[in-house]
Formats: structure tokens, C-alpha cells, sequence
């Protein structure tokens, strides 16, 4: 079998540039019968250090997939959703994919949405909202989605609060479809659950400066503030309320679990406290999790290559899209022969109906009214402590 690596140009509309990268794997059987994956990644922008690890991850891909060669090929949507839907079009009318898979965020990640739909081709976003997939009606029910939903991840901070006697609760929010879905699934928790939000500010993907929002919420004197961000925007808020000598317990989403987050917010990102999948702190689960094995191969490869620590969220989330179609082309080449609109229905068939499928990010289980498919096993608490995450018993 033989390997090929082939690296083009592609100019965003401004002054962006954007990457697009051919993994190619061919073998002596009829070249119908190669599986194509278009992968859309922010490999710039404001979601680089989520689109980054994806792309190595993928370039980790075995060469086969489903027992099927495949041409794996990457493009970059420099973080902008009109970009986003540009190249699924390109990659769906001009290279015939199977399958869509991406893009790191959720803005991205509906405008592939859209264009998948219409052009019924399955797609696995990396995005983290429920929005990509709900409600499950038109093009969205050609999309699949990897993170846990809002409300799980939730779920778990709202014990944690509880736990640790946290009655209110400050809120910064970006102004995207991320940040929205997690305040709105905190917002209706935190009510059953008595506690309150004394306010919220938001904070836009692009600003520098948090300055305002800190403010805003210190004056209300939360017992703890929530922020729903993504990437290292995540950071911006959380530096400017400790600079400000904030005291209370900050909690943050799955949005910045990477490395990044840690390297950028340094001491201030201490004690830190964040409901995620658990494959960042796959060593530290119990032998009997059901994603350990899975998530030390994971880490044991994708550490091996870009060394101790590198691992994130956004990297494993691509191994988990592996996994996936791994399990579905199976099925869906029992129906037709990859390239063909017939295969692209059966593959779409068989990724709402996988059932245990087990990878780094939990076990999934897929249904019509589903197309997330994770419950409590994809979700683990942990804290930041000496600049490293740490598993919360």
C-alpha cells in the first residue's frame, strides 16, 4: 500500500490563507471503491488551537477505513462560516466526498450543516453545540455531532456546584451559537437546582480585551463565575478576573481543554474546574471506565508524535470521528459501493443507528431522535493544579 502526502494552496476571500491537504491512500482494488472524507478544519483564526490538533490527528488516521482505502482530504476554513460552506460545496460537487467531517466550531460547523443537508452527504462535526443537530428536521438530519451536548456537560458542573455550596453564579457568555446553547442549558438547570444568575455579559469570539465583562460580573459579587467560550478566547475573560483579584471559584466548558488554554493562562488558570470528555485524564480513570483503553491508545499515539501533554479535546474528538465511520462504512458498504448517492444514504442509516461505540470521548448510541448519542460515561470533572488536569474523585 502506498502513502501520499500532497500539500495545495487555496486563498480565503481577504487576506487569509487557507490550507487544503490530500491524504491519499490507494491500494490494488477498483478505485470505486475508495471511501473520500472531506475534513474541514479552522486551522486559523480564532479557533486554530481547536482546528490544529484535529489536523494532526487525522494525519494519525490509518490508511484504510471500514476495511475500505480512503483519500482523506483536509481544508481550512480559517474559523469563518461563509468560508466553511464554500469548501464543503467544493468538496461535495468538485471531489465527490462520502462523507463531511468538521469543522472545530459551531458557526462553522452549521453553515457545513446546511450545505450537507442539501446536498444529502453525512457529516461529523467537531462543533460543540446542539444546535449542529437539533432540531432533528431538514439538513440536519444528515449531521452528526462528537461533544457532549450542553446539557450533559452541565449536568455535571451543576453537581459539582452543589457540592461545593455554590448558591450564585456569574455568566460570560460568547456571542455564538456555543456560547448561547450553554446558557441556555445552564440557565434552565441552575433554576431547578436553586441557583441563581445575578448576571450575565457577553463577549465576542474576536475581543481582546475582557476588561468590561469582568467588571460587570465582579459587581455582583458571584459566589462563582461560569464562562462559556471556546479556544484561547476562553482564556481572555478568565485572566482579567483574577488580574482584578476575583476569589471565587471560576468554571469553564470543554471549549478550552488543551493545551493552549494552560500554556496562556499560566497561574491564573489555577483551580480552574470544567466538565469534559475523559480522554484528558485517561491515565487517571478507574480500570473499569469504558473509554480507558480506548483513550490511552489514543493518547499513547498522538503523544508519541507531538509529545507529553499535547493532547486536547479537539485532537480526540477527530480520533472519535474515525471511530465512528469505522464502524458505520462497514454497514453501509453491504447497501452500495462508496461514490455512489446510495452509499452516502446507507452511510448516513448506519452512523444514526451505531450502537456502543466506544472512543476516547464516551459510548455512543445513535437513534433517530439522537444524533449525538452520549450519556454520562463522556462526561468527567476535573480542575487545573500545578498547570496539569487533574481527575476529580
Amino acid at each position: 500500500m502506498r502513502f501520499q502526502f500532497i500539500r495545495k494552496a487555496l486563498f480565503w476571500r481577504q487576506t487569509m490563507m487557507a490550507g487544503a491537504t490530500t491524504l491519499a491512500f490507494t491500494a490494488s482494488i477498483p478505485a470505486s471503491a475508495e471511501v473520500t472524507v472531506g475534513v474541514i478544519l479552522s486551522l486559523t483564526g480564532p479557533a486554530a488551537s481547536l482546528g490544529q490538533p484535529a489536523e494532526n490527528t487525522v494525519k494519525l488516521w490509518p490508511k484504510e477505513i471500514g476495511g475500505e482505502p480512503a483519500r482523506v482530504i483536509i481544508m481550512n476554513d480559517g474559523s469563518d462560516p461563509t468560508e466553511a460552506g464554500r469548501l464543503a460545496s467544493k468538496l461535495i460537487s468538485e471531489e465527490k466526498v462520502d462523507v463531511l467531517v468538521g469543522s472545530s466550531i459551531t458557526p462553522p460547523s452549521i453553515a457545513i450543516m446546511e450545505v450537507a443537508g442539501r446536498n444529502k452527504t453525512p457529516l461529523v462535526s467537531l462543533g460543540g453545540s446542539n444546535t449542529i443537530i437539533e432540531p432533528q428536521e431538514g439538513s440536519r438530519t444528515w449531521a452528526f455531532k462528537i461533544a457532549a451536548p450542553e446539557a450533559l456537560s452541565v449536568q455535571r458542573v451543576i453537581k459539582d456546584m452543589k457540592a461545593r455550596d455554590i448558591k450564585r453564579v456569574g455568566v460570560i457568555a460568547v456571542t455564538t451559537g456555543y456560547g448561547e446553547g450553554f446558557l441556555k442549558a445552564f440557565q434552565g438547570q441552575a433554576k431547578e437546582a436553586g441557583i441563581e444568575i445575578p448576571v450575565t455579559a457577553r463577549i465576542g469570539a474576536q475581543d481582546i480585551s475582557a476588561t468590561t465583562q469582568a467588571l460587570q460580573v465582579m459587581a455582583a459579587k458571584p459566589d462563582a463565575v461560569y464562562i462559556f467560550s471556546f479556544g484561547t478566547p476562553g482564556a481572555t475573560p478568565q485572566l482579567e478576573l483574577v488580574k482584578r483579584g476575583y476569589k471565587g471559584t471560576i468554571y469553564q466548558t470543554h471549549g478550552v481543554a488543551n493545551a493552549d488554554y494552560l500554556r496562556i493562562g499560566g497561574k491564573a488558570v489555577e483551580g480552574t474546574r470544567l466538565a469534559v470528555a475523559p480522554v484528558l485524564v485517561a491515565e487517571q480513570l478507574p480500570e473499569d471506565h469504558p473509554t480507558k483503553k480506548a483513550g490511552m491508545e489514543y493518547v499513547t499515539k498522538y503523544e508519541g508524535e507531538h509529545g507529553p501533554g499535547s493532547r486536547s479535546l479537539f485532537g480526540s474528538t477527530a480520533w472519535t470521528a474515525y471511530s465512528m465511520l469505522n464502524a458505520a462504512i462497514p454497514v453501509a458498504k453491504e447497501k452500495a459501493r462508496p461514490g455512489t448517492p446510495e452509499f452516502r444514504q446507507a452511510l448516513r442509516d448506519a452512523l444514526e443507528n451505531m450502537e456502543e461505540v466506544v472512543s476516547p470521548e464516551g459510548v455512543f448510541n445513535m437513534s433517530p431522535e439522537n444524533h449525538n448519542g452520549l450519556d454520562e460515561r463522556g462526561q468527567v470533572m476535573v480542575s487545573v493544579e500545578n498547570g496539569k488536569w487533574t481527575l476529580e474523585q
